[in-house]
């Protein structure tokens, strides 16, 4: 069992012995029956004109063309739902689109059509020789048609061996928009996610986490609670986070110059702050002098008791607004080990340059000896807590898989906003997203 997770292109002899033991059954009957019924030809004279006698050779023609269509209807069927043919598994290739799944009708139509056109040709003429009685001349003009149209085939199936992106696509393969795999030595990408891959073949490693600051005032720790004493006549004051010591809510009443001795409301209970007990006055409200109303003299102050620095109100001390963490850090993790920072916007590809007017931070190089890659293939660009990554028109495109394992093609010229701990597979290599 093949355990290469990597993608490997179909080599020419592969493709050549697929294409050879996918039609070599339907050639041979198609040979069998034209010859015979070329040798069951008869000639004889009519009102002095030499008239043949084709029948046997229309029947079995008719026959072997027939089943001709039938084989190549199912087998094009069926290398469009798995990418598989006859010669494609003895052989231990596979065809597919341009994302690595199953290639569909349009695909398989396609390649078919470019490489059989000259034997398409070859077969119309055959017919219009039969039609027009020409036997005495067909074997001059369908001799060299036959010859030719099997040239153009062999030509056209072994063409990857000229292509200039590491032989992976054939001539009928760059009309069509197709690629041939080799799945004996590498991966199988229409069983396993296409292109791109399934997740669990993207690294899911995730960054350790990063304690922040939490926004959130968190109750004082033992021993070090904080009292908030309510004076006679005045509201109590409630700390907001964030707020100037001593502030007042805003909405709340405001007391009048020389208010009357008054029972004070009870406060709202707030589980983050400790509250004195409503059953007795607090010891500052005791030790204060109590200001004496309209007709009355002044009481003389009680004994005094010791106080504690916190009783004083005017000089506690609240808690400082917790200002809001800075953006961490981005960073990217190439497969290969390179590890990038991200910043406002960068490209990446086998050899990124912004295009016209463009403003680009950083360009990011990455050696792709198979070619999968673009020369510009991603752009990204920095905002928030993650990253726009956008897909430049690439001609193998690019996927993003979730750190809970979704994984969604990206399509091209449209951004999508990647958070760290997720994975971008563009062409046959990746990055890790994550916090510095």
């Amino acid at each position: 069992m093949n355990n290469n997770a990597e993608l490997v292109p179909a080599s020419t002899g592969k493709r050549l012995g697929a294409a050879v033991l996918d039609w070599l059954g339907p050639a041979v009957l198609l040979g069998i029956a034209f010859g015979v019924g070329a040798a069951g030809i008869t000639e004889r004279r009519s009102n002095g004109f030499i008239v043949y006698d084709t029948g046997l050779l229309v029947l079995l023609g008719s026959i072997g063309v027939g089943l001709t269509l039938v084989y190549t209807m199912v087998l094009l069927g069926i290398e469009a739902r798995t990418g598989a043919t006859i010669g494609n598994r003895l052989m231990g290739i596979r065809s597919t689109d341009a994302d690595g799944y199953a290639p569909g009708g349009g695909i398989v139509f396609l390649r078919g059509l470019i490489t059989g056109g000259v034997l398409i040709l070859t077969v119309i003429a055959a017919a219009l020789v039969l039609a027009l009685g020409w036997l005495g001349v067909a074997l001059l003009i369908l001799a060299p048609l036959l010859v030719l149209s099997l040239a153009w085939a062999v030509m056209v199936v072994v063409s990857n061996a000229w292509d200039k992106q590491g032989r992976l696509r054939g001539w009928h393969d760059k009309a069509s928009k197709a690629l041939v795999f080799d799945v004996s030595a590498g991966r199988n990408p229409v069983k396993s996610g296409g292109i791109a891959g399934e997740y669990n073949f993207a690294p899911m490693d995730l960054p350790p986490v990063k304690q922040v600051v939490s926004p959130v005032a968190m109750p004082a720790a033992k021993g070090t609670i904080q009292q908030t004493v309510q004076q006679p006549g005045r509201p109590l004051q409630i700390p907001q986070p964030g707020g100037p010591a001593g502030a007042v809510p805003q909405g709340a009443p405001v007391p009048p110059q020389n208010p009357l001795p008054q029972q004070s409301p009870l406060p709202q209970h707030n589980p983050n702050l400790w509250q004195p007990p409503v059953s007795a006055p607090p010891r500052a409200a005791q030790a204060g002098p109590v200001q004496a109303g309209p007709g009355q003299a002044a009481a003389a102050p009680a004994e005094s008791l010791p106080v504690h620095p916190d009783d004083d109100v005017d000089r506690t001390q609240l808690r400082p607004g917790v200002q809001a963490a800075a953006p961490a850090t981005l960073r990217i993790r190439l497969d290969d080990g390179q590890d990038f920072e991200v910043g406002a916007s960068l490209l990446i590809g086998r050899n990124p340059a912004a295009m016209a007017g463009e403003s680009v931070e950083h360009l990011v190089s990455v050696s792709d000896p198979g070619r999968s890659i673009s020369k510009t293939h991603l752009q990204l660009r920095r905002e928030g807590e993650g990253v726009w990554v956008t897909d430049r028109n690439s001609t193998n495109g690019s996927a993003v898989t979730t750190p809970d394992g979704k994984q969604s093609r990206l399509l091209p010229g449209e951004p999508v906003f990647v958070r760290p701990g997720s994975t971008v597979r563009f062409g046959d290599r990746f990055f890790h997203l994550g916090q510095a």
